[in-house]
């Protein structure tokens, strides 16, 4: 939640939200931290086919504390299972995978994200940072779809969603859209546009919150389950 008690989506019902947005049928890589969550929440009636950097095609839900096997787990080294007809492969053809263009779609966490649709999701430029990108730049750059979940600000209140980054890029432009505790929000050629507020939240609160210009929802907005 937010520092408004009782305003905005969880963790989980962020995931909930994005996965309502992905369509049937889709090959879909999910980033470490909430867009795992997206695992667990496949609407009725849709399919949707997981793939994890580390070699495996058909990731299920994660087992239930202290379940699964300790060897099957995703890029993010969480235990997951395996659905039915599921393939594993060398990590080498996994980012072929990726890097021939053959995933749909990928869910990402983010540090910040520009109005025009760059993504810093890897280091924050300290001396304490990870040493290197790893695998986000491949895919950002081989999917067709980038979708983006994280909380609209710090824990400070410093805003994620920028007029330009201060961190180090990922990649320039790939952004589609964003999934925040506060709103949906697609990243369009004339900067943020609001899709959908959360529970509680207003137009003028996600505003005040976002460090860059961003349109009110449109009389027409994006319906659920349709990808930008």
């Amino acid at each position: 939640m937010t520092a408004h008690e009782g305003v905005g989506w969880s963790r989980d019902e962020m995931a909930e939200r994005a996965a309502m947005d992905i369509p049937d049928g889709a090959y879909v890589n999910l980033g470490i931290g909430i867009p795992e969550l997206v695992a667990t929440h496949v609407p009725e009636g849709r399919e949707f086919i997981y793939h994890t950097e580390n070699g495996l095609l058909g990731m299920g839900p994660s087992p239930e504390p202290g379940g699964g096997e300790p060897e099957l787990i995703n890029a993010g080294k969480k235990r997951v299972t395996a659905v039915p007809g599921a393939a594993y492969f060398h990590h080498a053809d996994s980012f072929a995978m990726i890097r021939g263009g053959h995933l749909d779609l990928c869910v990402l966490g983010a540090l910040q994200v520009s109005h025009d649709g760059d993504l810093a999701n890897w280091s924050t430029g300290g001396p304490d940072a990870i040493p290197a990108v790893g695998g986000a730049m491949d895919l950002v750059a081989g999917v067709k779809t980038v979708f983006v979940i994280t909380q609209h600000t710090t824990k400070d209140g410093t805003p994620k969603l920028v007029e330009a980054c201060t961190y180090p890029l990922t990649s320039p432009g790939v952004v589609d859209r964003i999934f925040t505790n506060l709103a949906v929000i697609d990243v369009t050629d004339e900067g943020f546009q609001l899709v959908q507020l959360a529970p509680g939240a207003s137009y003028e609160m996600v505003a005040s919150k976002t460090d860059a210009p961003i349109k009110p929802m449109s009389e027409n907005p994006a319906r659920e389950g349709t990808t930008p």
